[in-house]
C-alpha cells in the first residue's frame, strides 16, 4: 500500500487567458506518453476560438515522466486514482473535458463513469471498441500481435515492461470496456480514422445506436495516431462545448 497519493506527472499546462472557461485534460494511449499530443496541443492553442480553454497533459503511471513501480498494478484503480488526484490538484474553477487517445479513451470513459458529474464532455480519439466476444476471438489475438509488432519496431523494450503488459491485460483487454461506453451517461464524441487498423470501426455505429443520447461520432481520413485530421475535428467539438 502506498503511503502517498498516486499522482501523474503534469507535462503541460497553459491558458491564453487568466480566467479560462473550460479545461481540457489529455490522456494518452498505451506504449506512449503525453508527447503524442504535442502537435495537437500546439494547433489547438493557436486556434483563436479556443483561447478561453486551459490545456493540460499528463503522463500516465509507468509512462514518460510519471512513476514506475513494481508495486503498481497499472490497472484502472491505479490509473484512475492517480488521474483523479492530479485533476483535483489543478484546483479547477471551470468545467472539465477529457480528451483520450486509444487506451486513454478507456481511462477517460471509466473516469467519467466513476466520477459521474465531474466531466462535462469526453472526446475519444481512435477508441479500440471490441465486444466481449471479439476479445476472445483468434482474430483479435492476431490484431494484438500486429499492434505489438508495430510497437516493437519503435522500441522493443516496451514489450518487456510491466506497465505495458499489465495495462494491456487489465485495461485494453478489459471485457467491460464496451459495456461501460454503451451505458455511459456523459456526453462523448468519438473521433476515428477510416484507415485505422487497430480499432473495430464496425462497432462504432452499433454503440451509437445503443446510446444515442450521449454518444456521437466523427469519421475522418487517417489511421490510429493523433494526426491533423483528428485535431481539426477536436476544434469543432471544443467550440461546441465551450459555447454550450
Amino acid at each position: 500500500m502506498f503511503k502517498k497519493k498516486l499522482l501523474l506527472k503534469k507535462t503541460h499546462d497553459f491558458s491564453a487567458t487568466k480566467n479560462p472557461r473550460l479545461t481540457a485534460v489529455f490522456i494518452h494511449g498505451i506504449a506512449s506518453d503525453s508527447s503524442s499530443f504535442v502537435n495537437a496541443i500546439k494547433y489547438l492553442e493557436g486556434t483563436t476560438s479556443l483561447k478561453d480553454i486551459r490545456f493540460v497533459t499528463f503522463d500516465l503511471l509507468g509512462s514518460g515522466e510519471s512513476r514506475s513501480d513494481d508495486k503498481l498494478n497499472y490497472d484502472y484503480k491505479d490509473q484512475l486514482s492517480a488521474l483523479h488526484n492530479s485533476i483535483e490538484k489543478l484546483n479547477l474553477k471551470t468545467p472539465l473535458v477529457l480528451v483520450g487517445h486509444s487506451m486513454g479513451t478507456f481511462i477517460a470513459t471509466r473516469y467519467a463513469d466513476t466520477y459521474k458529474k465531474s466531466v462535462k464532455h469526453l472526446i475519444l480519439i481512435s477508441p479500440p471498441i471490441y465486444t466481449r466476444e471479439e476479445l476472445e476471438s483468434p482474430a483479435f489475438a492476431a490484431a494484438i500481435k500486429v499492434f505489438k509488432d508495430a510497437v516493437s519496431l519503435k522500441n522493443k523494450k516496451i514489450l518487456e515492461e510491466k506497465s505495458f503488459n499489465e495495462s494491456m491485460k487489465k485495461i485494453v483487454l478489459d471485457k467491460n470496456n464496451y459495456k461501460t461506453l454503451a451505458n455511459l451517461k456523459t456526453h462523448a464524441t468519438l473521433i476515428y480514422g477510416d484507415m485505422d487498423q487497430f480499432i473495430a470501426s464496425h462497432n462504432i455505429p452499433k454503440i451509437l445506436k445503443q446510446n444515442p443520447k450521449y454518444l456521437s461520432a466523427i469519421k475522418t481520413i487517417g489511421r490510429h495516431g493523433v494526426s491533423k485530421d483528428k485535431y481539426i475535428k477536436i476544434v469543432s467539438v471544443l467550440e461546441e462545448v465551450l459555447n454550450a
